[in-house]
């Protein structure tokens, strides 16, 4: 089994640590010894749990391509459509920017990405084969999770649940949802199918919500149904969901407790959005949350640039943090809290104050960033970077090592 010793780094910007490394578990973590010399040079810098991506479309991706106007419409259809018109005619063939976009990713920091691949009549299973191409490249790099999407709805557009079904088959391990009401306008059938479809796999779930007020509600409350009646618990995740928290303290503490009860997920790509359940409730209440980078420059959105702790700071703003404890929790959100999503070996976070991720027995997926502390790492974001993953060195200085 393959050993490696990291030397002079700040777990979570605590004391001085030699931490060893045995296969793919951190082994022990010491007081810094002046005079050991690890084959990782922490130079004093932190050390966290490797940044997990857990809402990210690569299938979408312009990342390394030169900059576009923003053509895209109001509205998920009509950004839909957008899409459509122009992901074929971009610079480069799609597999060579998803590829780079991971690999871009990879180098600052992100080892575990849950990348959804849009799946519909026009595009068939060609975004779907790129995204699959590109988790088989970086394989010993990172660990990829593909949901099969059919954003443009499933009942709409005849033939599209057979491309799910097919997509299911071809190595996707999610099946995605997408606003049952305003987009297929039949929330019972577009819940039938995607959770029909997922007792057939045996596969989870990730539901796409944009749905306003008691709309949403009412579509979440039907989730909450089929997760109850199919035994579904732990395998539901809702993303977005902003405007959950816009009713009542009283409805948004219920689906909190609900979400709690029943193990649903909710990833969030910190939006400046006013509606949204509180982050602070949610972590202390047991549910598991992570963050994502959305679409990186594509053609819904002109954000994102493949670095997560960019994308923490966001989560930081958007929700008007300003204490260590509060932003140092945006940086759990980031890297074991979208963890505990894609595997449950991971616990979910057990509070404002928890700091997992880096004690002896933790998997080896770590990440070293410059700063004096986790909130100046969140607001400096500087780029003197080391990442590991499975107790291997895979990126240093924001390049990815080949091996």
């Amino acid at each position: 089994m393959s050993s490696l010793v990291i030397s002079d780094v700040r777990p979570w910007g605590g004391e001085r640590s030699d931490v060893e490394l045995s296969g793919d578990r951190i082994a022990a973590v010491r007081p810094h010894d002046p005079a050991v010399r690890g084959a990782v040079d922490g130079r004093g810098r932190l050390l966290f749990p490797a940044f997990s991506d857990v809402h990210v479309h690569l299938d979408s991706t312009r990342i390394g391509l030169p900059f576009r106007p923003h053509t895209g419409g109001p509205g998920v259809w009509t950004m839909m459509l957008n899409d459509r018109a122009n992901w074929r005619s971009a610079e480069v063939p799609l597999p060579e920017r998803v590829a780079g976009t991971l690999e871009r990713m990879i180098a600052h920091g992100t080892t575990r990405v849950r990348s959804y691949a849009q799946v519909d009549v026009d595009c068939g299973l060609e975004k779907l084969d790129a995204v699959l191409a590109a988790r088989e490249k970086f394989a010993g790099q990172a660990e990829v999770h593909v949901m099969a999407f059919a954003q443009a709805g499933i009942l709409r557009e005849p033939g599209t649940f057979d491309v799910l079904d097919a997509a299911m088959r071809s190595g996707a391990t999610v099946i995605g949802g997408i606003d049952p009401c305003t987009v297929d306008r039949d929330p019972k059938g577009h819940l039938d199918a995607v959770f029909g479809l997922a007792e057939k796999h045996q596969a989870e779930v990730d539901i796409h919500l944009h749905e306003p007020g008691h709309l949403g509600l009412f579509s979440t409350d039907l989730v909450l149904e089929r997760v109850r009646a199919l035994d579904m618990r732990g395998k539901v995740t809702m993303s977005h969901a902003y405007d959950l928290g816009s009713i009542s303290e009283s409805v948004s503490r219920r689906v909190i407790d609900d979400f709690a009860e029943l193990d649903i997920a909710m990833t969030t790509v910190a939006p400046s959005a006013s509606g949204q359940l509180s982050l602070l409730d949610l972590v202390s209440s047991g549910v598991r949350v992570g963050l994502g980078e959305d679409g990186q420059r594509d053609y819904w959105s002109p954000y994102g640039n493949c670095d997560l702790l960019d994308r923490t700071w966001q989560l930081a703003f958007t929700r008007g943090f300003r204490q260590d404890a509060h932003v140092e929790l945006a940086l759990a959100v980031a890297t074991t809290g979208g963890a505990s999503i894609m595997s449950h070996d991971v616990p979910r976070l057990a509070g404002l104050d928890d700091r997992p991720g880096v004690a002896v027995g933790d998997r080896a997926d770590l990440v070293l960033v410059d700063g004096e502390t986790p909130t100046s790492a969140v607001m400096d974001r500087g780029k003197d970077r080391t990442v590991i993953h499975n107790g291997v060195v895979v990126a240093d200085g924001l390049t990815v090592l080949r091996r």
